[in-house]
């Protein structure tokens, strides 16, 4: 069952919202992913990486959103959180790790990108390069997970967190961003029986 939230972060003018048909494409791709029609191999893992490597160093000035509403309203009513580490998937330079970490006593940033991790120092304490879909964690061990615009990957994310744990989804353009799916989707594709509260927020 999914809730939701009145908005109550107005939207902005001027996002760096993706040309449509490229947008769209990734959306296919990320829903694909998320229901299991589609499959993450090598070759499109080391292409990602490849891809993000490329654009670390300029990610923050000039391809980084600059938004963080849609974080903050999620931590502000999203919860509330259980107690304990939060992995933070897709961490990129660690824009958002501050954010997670006024929230969680610890947060564990992963990121396919070697270089956008390298950008990320002095941000984020703990950082791990590891694929999302082969996490380098046993079972149940986080109380959150966080995936701000990120690929879902719904068994691998069950395995990890914890029996009481929750799943930060967060797209920041919203319906115009490349990776994004609604609350309801995202609930469905998760194994088990799921609650979501959904909100717009920027």
């Amino acid at each position: 069952m999914t809730s939701f939230l009145p908005r109550i972060w107005p939207s902005f003018d001027g996002k760096p919202i993706p040309s449509r048909g490229t947008a769209e494409v990734f959306r296919i791709f990320a829903r694909e992913l998320a229901v299991g029609r589609r499959s993450w191999v090598g070759e499109t893992s080391h292409f990602i990486a490849d891809q993000f490597d490329q654009t670390a160093a300029e990610w923050d000035t000039t391809l980084a959103t600059g938004r963080d509403e849609p974080v903050r309203d999620a931590l502000e009513r999203g919860g509330p959180f259980p107690d304990g580490v939060c992995l933070e998937l897709g961490s990129g330079t660690g824009l958002f790790t501050e954010l997670l970490r006024s929230e969680f006593p610890r947060v564990i940033s992963v990121d396919l990108s070697e270089q956008m991790l390298r950008q990320a120092v002095g941000r984020s304490p703990t950082r791990v390069r590891a694929d999302a879909a082969a996490l380098p964690l046993t079972n149940a061990q986080v109380s959150a997970v966080a995936a701000i615009d990120m690929l879902l990957f719904p068994a691998e994310i069950v395995r990890v967190l914890a029996p009481d744990g929750v799943l930060l989804w967060i797209n920041q353009l919203g319906e115009a961003g490349p990776l994004h799916l609604p609350a309801t989707d995202v609930a469905d594709a998760l194994p088990g029986d799921w609650q979501a509260v959904e909100a717009n927020a920027g």
